[in-house]
């Protein structure tokens, strides 16, 4: 199928599209074999009907660094949205979108696709524009199947550091996808010498 991993982590001012915004963004493209074959990233003005979540903000304000990257030099969310589509499509091969986990990073990956562009992330039942092939993959989930471990076991400061590329989780969108991105390609790896 010659599959192109769009491995992707969101930064967001609160846990809900739509009623927060989403800061900041960053994909890691990258074959079957872990060979990173392109990134994009961004940060996105926030939405002007939506407001923070205080917990959330409360939180970035120990993670400042991750904040500072987050939040500097904001785009109109349009603007990145249409560049980020005419970057998957030229993309080679199929692509196929991967979050860890997919349900949160995918969720405002599709809200915002929705509202600024006339694709969504998967198919449902009366949507004509998919911008992914299939319906993804959620890393968590995979992680938690192979190594047999609990899922709430399957998170960033328990996998070893050489399975993330050596990439610090740092909150920063792009490293947490790029260290997500090296730990699909180790489990895909693992899974193919199984068969």
């Amino acid at each position: 199928m010659n599959p192109t991993y769009v491995v992707t982590d969101i930064e967001a001012d609160g846990p809900t599209p739509g009623e927060h915004s989403m800061l900041s963004f960053a994909s890691v493209a990258a074959d079957h074999e872990g060979r990173e074959v392109g990134t994009f990233e961004a940060v996105l003005i926030p939405l002007t009907d939506a407001r923070t979540d205080a917990d959330t903000m409360a939180w970035f304000a120990t993670q400042p660094k991750a904040y500072a990257a987050a939040t500097a030099n904001p785009r109109p969310a349009a603007d990145v949205f249409a560049d980020f589509v005419d970057w998957v499509l030229a993309l080679p091969g199929k692509p196929v979108f991967a979050a860890h986990p997919i349900v949160f990073d995918g969720m405002w990956i599709d809200f915002y696709l929705r509202k600024f562009t006339n694709r969504v992330l998967r198919q449902g039942p009366r949507d004509n524009a998919p911008l992914f092939y299939a319906s993804g993959i959620c890393i968590r989930s995979l992680a938690a199947m192979q190594l047999g471990w609990p899922i709430w076991d399957c998170r960033p400061d328990r996998y070893p550091p050489e399975w993330l590329g050596h990439h610090k989780h740092s909150h920063s969108a792009i490293d947490d996808a790029r260290g997500y991105s090296n730990l699909l390609a180790t489990l895909l790896a693992h899974a193919d010498d199984r068969n």
